[in-house]
């Protein structure tokens, strides 16, 4: 994420990209230095504890990053007068409705992290008044590792692979997330009569399975004659209970992005079309 957000920043403005280097986002003091001594007028907060089997047994951690540093983070740009925009998940809901969830249904985590990224959401938006939360799902880019990665893997060194096919979302690039941030912020820079502050769900169009997500993986790296030692008709369909793990995911992980779309006139292309732009940055 914060290589694309650099990228797609960059033609708004002068980019100040703080890593963990400069930053340690466990340390609330250190968040405050780093806000006061550059005083900016837009924070995008792309850092986060993503280890979801991690949290379970490490929530200590996992809150201080993903609920109290964006709640300082936020009163610190409230200081300034400034807009935040703050990322979260899908996470937070428990997956079992038969719809895509919106804005407004309920919240119910049924892991660690969930529950951490849901107190962050809560932190930033009772701290900063221009404040907008973008809640995704499935996220990969092509720096760093990811799902599509780890089939490509695989699918060199085993001739089947099994992949769950009860979970249903959306993968969604750092790409496209960073893209939809841009227009975002120059949205609110063009009218500013009005701040949108509030939570909006991003996710690539259309739905798939992660076993969906494998067999695109796959058949797209053999059509650009990547060598493979499986095929689309070798991976294998199985339930979540057939591969355990420490933190339960949401079965269902599909957001409405009718709201995000409304509001700031987006077009969401089909999932297919970032991961295929994904795919050929890793490929190539």
């Amino acid at each position: 994420m914060g290589f694309e957000l650099r990228r797609s920043l960059s033609p708004l403005g002068k980019v100040v990209a703080a890593d963990r280097t400069v930053c340690d986002m466990t340390r609330p003091d250190e968040i405050v230095r780093m806000v006061a001594s550059v005083r900016p007028d837009v924070v995008v907060n792309a850092a986060a504890y993503t280890s979801v089997d991690k949290a379970e047994s490490d929530a200590e951690t996992a809150f201080a990053i993903n609920a109290v540093a964006p709640g300082v983070l936020a009163a610190a740009v409230q200081e300034l007068g400034g807009v935040l925009v703050h990322f979260s998940t899908d996470y937070v809901f428990d997956g079992e409705s038969s719809r895509a969830y919106s804005e407004a249904d309920a919240t119910n985590p049924r892991s660690v992290y969930g529950k951490s990224k849901l107190a962050g959401e809560r932190y930033v938006l009772s701290a900063c008044e221009k404040a907008i939360v973008l809640r995704t799902c499935w996220v990969a880019g092509a720096h760093g590792g990811n799902f599509a990665k780890t089939m490509l893997r695989l699918g060199k060194e085993r001739s089947s692979l099994r992949v769950i096919a009860d979970q249903y979302g959306a993968p969604t690039t750092a790409a496209l997330i960073a893209d939809v941030t841009a227009h975002v912020l120059a949205f609110c820079a063009y009218h500013p009569e009005t701040f949108p502050s509030g939570i909006y769900h991003l996710a690539a169009a259309g739905e798939t399975t992660w076993h969906g997500y494998a067999t695109e993986v796959i058949s797209y790296a053999l059509s650009k004659g990547v060598a493979l030692a499986t095929s689309p008709d070798r991976i294998e369909a199985i339930d979540t209970a057939d591969y355990p793990l420490p933190a339960a995911r949401p079965s269902s992980s599909r957001l409405d992005t009718t709201r995000l779309r409304e509001t700031f006139g987006v077009h969401l292309p089909d999932w297919r079309e970032g991961v295929h732009y994904m795919l050929d940055q890793i490929l190539n």
